[in-house]
């Protein structure tokens, strides 16, 4: 038989928290709490049924020197490093990876940061590949003292040329954006020129985005007009790649404000 109504009245207050659950005020019929369960929607773990693991899944190692007869002392060539890159701007492995977004120039000493920290970073279900060359290009340099003149000095060093927009190195595996960031993030930092983290499909929004504030531009003044128009006799000032880069790229330097 039931305890009537007034019975559970008579409880002292200090008492009355110590009620079971099903005896508590609710939602219930009779202020009766029910017990009931949610249903759960859990996401489903990602497809890695495309994706196979190289042989050697670590980066080769970048040799110091390249392998030829001879290495013949080079200009500065600075077009090296100036505008877009035309090569390695896609993925073709690796899921995710480091987009430079300047130019410059990698030595040895970055080849090996680079396979280094990315080598204790990454597990058995990872592999990482280069998108770009090993050291080719010789730059000189004269020892601390030296007298002017006298030539071109010695071949001091070989490093490799990277435009804006190129992929430096790709990873990939049974792995999550999540996953990775950290320590791709740490190689960026460490460049010598800005850099970024990026996915397959941070990549595709990236450029997406910059298409669309292109498309949504509303000032008529843009720099392709006024360059054309050569207003205030500006063309004498402007080099031939601003004309052709449209004002994108100062050198080496990638001017993502401009539209």
């Amino acid at each position: 038989m039931a305890a009537p109504l007034w019975y559970f009245r008579r409880v002292p207050a200090m008492w009355r928290w110590r009620l079971p659950g099903p005896l508590r005020a609710g939602g219930g019929p009779g202020g009766v709490a029910v017990p009931r369960a949610g249903l759960k929607k859990w996401t489903l773990p990602p497809d890695y049924s495309g994706i196979t693991i190289p042989e050697k899944p670590k980066l080769k190692f970048m040799d110091k020197v390249p392998a030829v007869p001879k290495v013949r002392r080079e200009p500065r060539r600075l077009r090296d490093i100036r505008g877009p890159s035309q090569v390695a701007t896609d993925f073709t492995q690796g899921q995710y990876g480091i987009l430079a977004l300047g130019g410059g120039y990698l030595h040895w000493g970055h080849f090996e940061m680079i396979r280094l920290t990315i080598g204790r970073s990454i597990d058995q279900s990872m592999f990482a590949v280069w998108r770009v060359p090993a050291p080719y290009k010789s730059v000189t340099r004269k020892s601390l003292g030296h007298r002017m003149g006298g030539g071109k000095g010695p071949i001091d060093r070989y490093v490799t040329a990277v435009k804006s927009g190129r992929l430096v190195v790709e990873v990939g595996g049974r792995c999550e954006f999540g996953e990775v960031r950290p320590f791709l993030d740490r190689v960026a930092q460490k460049l010598p020129f800005p850099a970024v983290a990026v996915s397959r499909e941070s990549l595709q929004e990236m450029r997406q985005e910059e298409e669309q504030r292109r498309l949504d531009n509303q000032n008529p003044w843009t720099f392709e007009r006024v360059v054309t128009s050569n207003m205030l006799g500006m063309r004498k000032y402007l080099s031939p790649y601003d004309l052709r880069l449209k004002g994108r790229y100062w050198g080496k330097f990638f001017l993502k404000h401009r539209v």
